[in-house]
């Protein structure tokens, strides 16, 4: 299996290359030019006075909304490496093929030989992986809850092929669900985000993570601290920020390509509205910490300025 994930990965990216490219080369004539022209750190132009002084990352991207409403950026345009939002996408496509409730968990997957090989293949090379062990069962739920909480990207892998029968297949599903939300500058190369040619924009995250939220076993379980997986024991949110400061997901993301991602949903005290935000490329000092205090300081700005506490 782990030959075969290797050859695959290989050819993900060769397919995947010219897509790219031609992202990148037609991002200057599309309606995102003036964005594209725009220096870093400013808001893009049209967006107003409010939209102008928030408080944006002086580096990386960022897109924030309130509710449904319009989205604003600041920063770079092109797509760039996403880490482990990728698993947001993943969990959406789960969900939206197979919908679980708190009645209902959902389907089961069987950990394999090669599912445990893939885990310590993954380990030795410094991912983000949850213990696993042959002939051990996990429901949806279990499984989505690895996935988004501790940021298993072995089990990333286990739910792809479960749902799709291979990687590919369940990476072409990921691109017809971008390209269903309308994440134009988006591509999915593998289902965990480790591979850095999965790339996307603030903006196209933000779009997902409003479409996302709207699934509301996706909700539950991104506010969600930890949560109990078999054989693992208790596994905690790699987002700190939850259930504090009207904090209620979404997810976080890090490697040396990507540098620090947050993508997030908060309330304001005064309000029911949501914010919606993402930063992209945060790389002030530990990675998750500086993805977590960038969208923390652009929610509190976004909150303040519309009165939502």
């Amino acid at each position: 299996m782990t030959s075969t994930l290797y050859v695959t990965r290989g050819r993900r990216r060769r397919r995947n290359l010219m897509i790219v490219l031609a992202l990148a080369l037609a991002g200057i004539t599309s309606w995102k030019a003036a964005d594209a022209l725009a220096p870093a750190g400013a808001a893009s132009s049209g967006h107003g006075h409010a939209w102008a002084s928030m408080a944006w990352p002086a580096q990386g991207a960022a897109a924030a909304a309130v509710g449904s409403g319009r989205i604003h950026s600041s920063g770079g345009t092109r797509p760039v490496p996403i880490a482990s939002l990728a698993k947001v996408m993943t969990a959406v496509v789960v969900l939206r093929g197979r919908p679980i409730s708190a009645q209902d968990p959902g389907f089961t997957i069987t950990i394999t030989s090669d599912d445990v090989a893939d885990t310590e293949r993954r380990r030795s090379d410094g991912q983000s992986v949850v213990a696993v062990v042959a002939g051990e069962k996990l429901t949806e739920r279990q499984a989505l809850q690895a996935l988004l909480l501790p940021s298993a990207n072995n089990i990333a892998m286990a739910l792809a092929r479960a749902v799709s029968g291979t990687a590919d297949a369940f990476v072409d599903e990921m691109n017809a669900e971008a390209r269903r939300v309308a994440m134009t500058s988006t591509v999915y190369t593998d289902p965990s985000g480790y591979d850095p040619s999965t790339v996307s924009t603030a903006r196209d995250q933000l779009r997902l993570a409003r479409a996302a939220m709207s699934i509301d076993a996706f909700a539950e379980i991104v506010a969600e601290p930890d949560a109990d997986i078999p054989q693992t024991g208790v596994v905690y949110n790699t987002d700190e920020l939850i259930g504090r400061d009207g904090f209620v997901g979404i997810k976080t993301g890090s490697d040396t390509a990507a540098g620090g991602c947050f993508m997030f949903a908060a309330r304001g005290q005064s309000s029911r509205r949501l914010v919606y935000g993402v930063v992209l490329g945060q790389r002030d000092g530990p990675l998750i910490p500086a993805g977590l205090k960038a969208g923390q300081r652009l929610a509190d700005s976004v909150r303040s300025a519309f009165g939502m506490g």
